[in-house]
């Protein structure tokens, strides 16, 4: 099973280098698959072996072979995370095969793909592009078809439908009720979106987890003073980063909290 786990994991970092493309070019309106990568300061095309995932970074001594400006640890980063994203999603659902794993497993690898780019840009450019959250949306809805066809449970649509009008409506209302201070019309898509993918306790589980580890960032940075109690921290990271927990570690984090409950009444 190992040679799996290899191969999904190498796939993953050549996937994750795709998304630092689109990353970037989305930010600059650039076309992400007509043009050849480059340096983003010399403008150098780069060989094929200075697009080697994290391997040429480290080789290279995180800098441009020609003008020597630092490369941005974003890459390798993005590119490490993917890869293991992809081993846990084999982890996840290709411990038994069948054809209806085999679907929710590219499916989950195709989400989480969505999920990094919203990640990356929100907390590099503090934006939300609607050309990843809407197609992310799509595609969620008619995963959520699928389901309620492949399993017969209708009611999965109602619930999802549900859970992304109400969790992004209180996203909504607490950008009108403070004028865009708190949370942006960003985080108002990515709570649809996020409404329309987990169950009603994995919802729950990753706003609560998003709202905590905001919280305690916020205020490591303040005591540090890198931010200001005024300044503007992007949710967006929160709310995805959260999301991978629960995706992958939900179920038993709910099971830990409800044992820890019942024990305590």
């Amino acid at each position: 099973m190992w040679f799996i786990y290899i191969f999904f994991f190498i796939l993953g970092t050549l996937v994750g280098s795709f998304l630092n493309v689109v990353v970037i070019r989305l930010k600059k309106n650039e076309s992400i698959l007509k043009t050849r990568s480059h340096c983003p300061y010399c403008k150098k095309k780069l060989k094929w072996f200075e697009l080697i995932p994290i391997i040429s970074f480290f080789i290279q001594k995180g800098r441009c072979r020609k003008c020597k400006k630092k490369i941005s640890w974003q890459y390798p980063l993005v590119e490490f995370f993917t890869g293991l994203i992809f081993i846990l999603s084999v982890f996840y659902y290709l411990n038994y095969f069948s054809l209806y794993n085999l679907i929710n497993f590219f499916y989950l690898l195709v989400f989480s793909c969505f999920l990094l780019v919203i990640f990356v840009y929100d907390l590099k450019y503090s934006l939300v592009s609607d050309k990843v959250v809407y197609p992310a949306v799509i595609i969620t809805i008619l995963y959520d078809i699928y389901l309620a066809v492949a399993t017969g449970r209708f009611s999965i649509l109602t619930s999802s439908f549900a859970a992304s009008l109400v969790l992004g409506g209180f996203f909504l209302f607490l950008v009108l009720i403070s004028k865009e201070k708190w949370m942006g019309m960003g985080d108002v898509k990515i709570g649809f979106l996020l409404g329309l993918f987990f169950g009603p306790l994995q919802l729950f589980a990753a706003v609560f987890l998003a709202f905590l580890f905001g919280a305690l960032i916020s205020l490591v940075l303040i005591i540090f003073k890198k931010k200001t109690l005024k300044s503007e921290i992007p949710f967006g990271p929160f709310l995805t980063g959260a999301s991978f927990i629960i995706i992958f570690w939900g179920s038993y984090l709910i099971d830990w909290y409800f044992n820890i409950f019942l024990h305590s009444l």
